[in-house]
């Protein structure tokens, strides 16, 4: 929409880079161009806006295939008004010159032109195709023939519409229809997804299986092992005893033989005891009885009264000691004469 303002009575015109002016003035073209800017009076001017861009139109419509079934058509449109002048002329782009708006409906015309067109080709082509063809191949079909029916349209050129491209968004048939379509698509699907998880399940079961296999191999396995290491702890066993044994025997035969070196050399050592104390004990009694026979030979040299006198000796040293001694007159009157008599004699 072009942006108009007022100065005293004069009005100014700024167009959009996007917008085609056309300004006529007593059937003169004054000003013709997109994004033009210019003073004008109302009363004299007759202005036109024709859009240059490239614009989007979508449509929907239905349409019935050959085996009688409808079906929806979802498809969009892209064109531009390539011919300004012509467009302005074949249709009312005329505004007013104090709101800058469009007196008509200039698009909705466009609009109307591209989809009976489009829906005319769209129909053409579904009307030759079985729904299950045109479910899966009737997009690219549809969206060719409307492109190759536009293209050859002879009234868009006329009009100075060029379309740039055609798109078909979907096809669909009737509500009751898509849902029976989908039953056995549906249907396959849970058939697959129930033998993708049998399958999975086998596997499962399988690898629990060889787990379990696995397990009881191992289990088999260990058990062999203990056994091995039971009969080596067995064999280390009699072994060690058997070694103990032999250590023990080996201690045995020392500890006698030590035993009976122990009683040889104490055999020994009782002999030669007993004959150093038998010789000992000899020379002991010959000493004695060298002693004896000398002590004989001196008494047997010595006058009796010597030998008395040894004798009062010894018994003397043999006595108890005697602190005092109490001589009676008896006693000494029969010792004199006992002395007396001996001299005597």
């Amino acid at each position: 929409m072009a942006d108009i303002t007022r100065r005293l009575g004069w009005r100014h015109l700024r167009g959009a880079p996007t917008a085609h002016i056309r300004h006529h003035r007593g059937g003169k073209l004054l000003h013709d161009g997109p994004g033009l800017s210019f003073w004008f009076r109302a009363l004299t001017a007759a202005l036109s806006e024709v859009p240059v861009d490239d614009r989007e139109l979508a449509m929907t419509f239905h349409a019935r295939t050959s085996d009688f079934q409808d079906v929806a058509v979802q498809a969009t449109v892209t064109y531009r008004i390539s011919d300004p002048a012509t467009a302005a002329s074949r249709l009312d782009f005329s505004i007013d010159p104090d709101t800058g708006t469009w007196r008509g409906t200039p698009l909705e015309q466009l609009g109307t032109l591209l989809t009976e067109s489009a829906q005319q080709h769209a129909l053409d082509v579904l009307a030759r195709t079985p729904l299950s063809s045109a479910l899966v191949d009737g997009v690219s079909a549809v969206r060719e023939r409307i492109a190759t029916g536009l293209a050859a349209e002879p009234r868009l050129p006329a009009t100075g519409i060029e379309v740039v491209a055609v798109r078909v968004v979907a096809l669909r048939p009737e509500p009751e229809v898509e849902r029976a379509l989908r039953t056995p698509a549906r249907e396959q699907i849970q058939q697959e997804a129930d033998r993708a998880t049998y399958e999975r399940r086998a596997v499962a079961v399988e690898r629990e299986r060889t787990i379990a296999e696995n397990e009881l191999a191992s289990q088999i396995e260990l058990a062999r092992r203990e056994e091995q290491l039971v009969d080596q702890r067995g064999t280390n066993a009699r072994r060690e005893a058997e070694e103990h044994a032999a250590a023990d025997a080996v201690r045995a035969e020392a500890e006698a033989a030590r035993t009976v070196r122990l009683a040889e050399a104490e055999a020994t050592r009782s002999v030669r005891l007993a004959r150093a104390e038998a010789e000992g004990a000899r020379e002991v009694g010959e000493a004695r009885a060298q002693a004896q026979a000398a002590w004989l030979r001196v008494h047997a040299e010595v006058d009796v009264a010597t030998l008395h006198a040894l004798t009062g000796t010894r018994l003397a040293e043999n006595l108890p000691r005697i602190d005092s001694v109490t001589v009676s007159p008896d006693v000494l009157t029969g010792l004199l004469a006992r002395l007396g008599a001996q001299e005597r004699a």
